[in-house]
């Protein structure tokens, strides 16, 4: 499961009824495979991608690296990884939480680039 709550599924469905944010929970796995593989301290997961699960199962105390399925069917993992994902951010962008309160916001390169 990519553990970004339906952020990246819907973004790819520019064309969905309602709008491409109604359907952010519809898919349970990556519908758009790619490798993000880059890590070696943070490896995939066997017969999975990396979707952030070596960094959130660390963060949450669980092998999600030996046992990726426990984000779509342990409730309490999932809820975890999901919070982590809210709450962490990535070397490529802020976390969503310091986005809505305010704590982070666009450079003047930033908003050129959009």
């Amino acid at each position: 499961m990519d553990l970004d709550l339906g952020y990246n599924q819907a973004r790819r469905w520019a064309t969905a009824p309602n709008g491409p944010y109604a359907w952010g929970y519809c898919f349970v796995t990556e519908n758009n495979k790619q490798t993000y593989c880059t890590s070696t301290s943070l490896p995939c997961a066997s017969g999975k991608n990396n979707y952030n699960y070596g960094q959130a199962g660390k963060a949450v105390g669980a092998d999600l690296i030996n046992n990726p399925d426990l984000v779509a069917t342990d409730p309490t993992i999932s809820f975890k990884t999901a919070i982590w994902f809210w709450m962490t951010p990535q070397t490529n962008k802020p976390s969503s939480h310091d986005v809505i309160i305010g704590n982070w916001r666009p450079s003047a390169a930033d908003t050129s680039a959009s």
